[in-house]
């Protein structure tokens, strides 16, 4: 019989542990930005944007603030794509209020900020509503604010909590991330 290497049993452990640790750094350092992000008080603007993409539920917020008079106008990216039969109720809806669809070029968060860059200028617009799901808050933040230089307002609509959507959001957020510090320019 032989005889156990010393110290062979503590490190196996090692690459288990570090990515145990890796995790748990990760994991704290990314609540404040995908799980709990700095959200803006409301206050008028002279537009609300509704960033793309599903679920739904973003574009209900967008209009809800748009009944309360938060902004005189209403811009949605439709990133599902303006053909897209759910998007009717919210681009082909007769509203108090007037009510833009889109279709971003590309179809990302930087064509979405590319467009509201453009509508910005022609409209004279200082500040804006955006709103997004939770865990594209911050990185809206930083994408929109490259192309936008007026003030920004971002709202949060609900998003799921589960722990596989969070884990895909860490990765998928911070991917978009990585892109967006390598990318000049709006």
């Amino acid at each position: 019989m032989t005889a156990p290497i010393p110290g062979t049993r503590r490190r196996r452990w090692r690459v288990p542990v570090a990515l145990l640790v890796l995790a748990t750094l990760a994991a704290v350092a990314g609540w404040p930005v995908f799980v709990r992000p700095q959200v803006d008080p409301l206050r008028r603007a002279d537009a609300i944007v509704v960033l793309g993409g599903t679920p739904y539920e973003r574009f209900d917020v967008g209009l809800e603030l748009a009944r309360q008079q938060w902004a005189p106008e209403l811009l949605i990216a439709a990133s599902t794509g303006l053909d897209d039969p759910r998007m009717d109720r919210y681009c082909r809806t007769g509203y108090p209020f007037r009510v833009t669809c889109f279709e971003p070029h590309p179809w990302t968060t930087r064509g979405e900020a590319q467009e509201i860059r453009r509508r910005a200028e022609a409209g004279g617009w200082r500040h804006i509503i955006v709103v997004t799901f939770t865990p594209h808050v911050s990185r809206a933040r930083y994408i929109v604010g490259r192309c936008f230089d007026g003030e920004l307002t971002m709202i949060a609509s609900p998003s799921r909590t589960d722990p596989v959507f969070q884990a895909w959001m860490y990765v998928r957020q911070t991917a978009g991330y990585l892109k967006a510090f390598t990318e000049s320019g709006c």
